[in-house]
């Protein structure tokens, strides 16, 4: 049906072009111009009536069907940062990127509720997952300096703090945020100069990117099975009360 609206309306507009050169046409026979510009006109409206007829016989392109939104997923979550008992029975896998504002709403409206009311009462667990995504150009660094803080203990210390200063994370800026959380400074610059947590940092991302989620933040909500989490897909920065649902789904299924 669409496919032959839009045909009826590029024909309809083509028509107009028609009856325009025609009244030109009809305006230089009258004007004496020359042959040679006569017969141009008449060339182009020929060609014009080809591409109609050829429009007419092909038909127009239809737009690729979209794909339907994933509504679960699995994730690994092995030697990912982890916050939480190792047995709670519900783990949520955080996707974020450090330069994500999206990321940076979660963390500052959603996380705190979220680590009071369920991290720290031991029924869930919150594991992790980066996603520097592409257009970020200072996100992969970023979470080098998480994974580097994390070798010292001190990752989510790191994490908090990159959060915080979301807008300033150029690499000039990590030593002073190490400087900020305690860590050892010559240790902290091996290690981010060293980029030898980057290939864990790409492969997370090739993890998540395969089960068909691009956007950060995202979560997978499931039951705690080890190290590879099944569970519900939640979509950018929610407030408390719509993660809460999901949580709390989970933790009905589970008694």
């Amino acid at each position: 049906m669409v496919i032959k609206r839009s045909s009826r309306l590029l024909k309809m507009m083509l028509s107009v072009v028609l009856m325009f050169m025609l009244v030109i046409c009809n305006q230089s026979i009258a004007e004496t111009v020359s042959n040679n510009r006569d017969d141009a006109i008449l060339q182009e409206l020929k060609q014009i009536r080809v591409l109609l007829e050829r429009i007419e016989k092909k038909g127009l392109a239809a737009p690729a069907p979209r794909k339907p939104q994933i509504t679960t997923a699995q994730l690994s979550t092995k030697g990912r940062p982890a916050m939480g008992k190792d047995d709670a029975p519900v783990t949520i896998v955080e996707i974020s990127d450090y330069q994500c504002p999206y990321c940076k709403r979660f963390v500052d409206n959603t996380f705190p509720q979220l680590k009071k009311e369920y991290i720290d009462t031991g029924k869930v667990r919150l594991v992790f997952k980066d996603l520097a995504l592409p257009f970020h150009k200072n996100a992969r660094k970023a979470a080098q300096a998480a994974h580097c803080a994390g070798d010292q203990g001190k990752y989510w210390e790191m994490h908090d703090v990159l959060f915080k200063n979301a807008k300033q994370l150029d690499e000039k800026y990590l030593p002073e945020y190490a400087l900020s959380i305690s860590l050892d400074q010559d240790e902290f610059a091996t290690c981010l100069n060293s980029n030898q947590h980057l290939d864990d940092i790409n492969r997370s991302a090739a993890e998540v990117n395969q089960t068909g989620l691009t956007g950060t933040p995202s979560f997978v909500i499931g039951k705690t099975t080890g190290d590879v989490i099944k569970g519900d897909v939640v979509r950018g920065a929610q407030p408390f009360a719509s993660l809460k649902i999901f949580i709390d789904k989970q933790l009905k299924l589970i008694n």
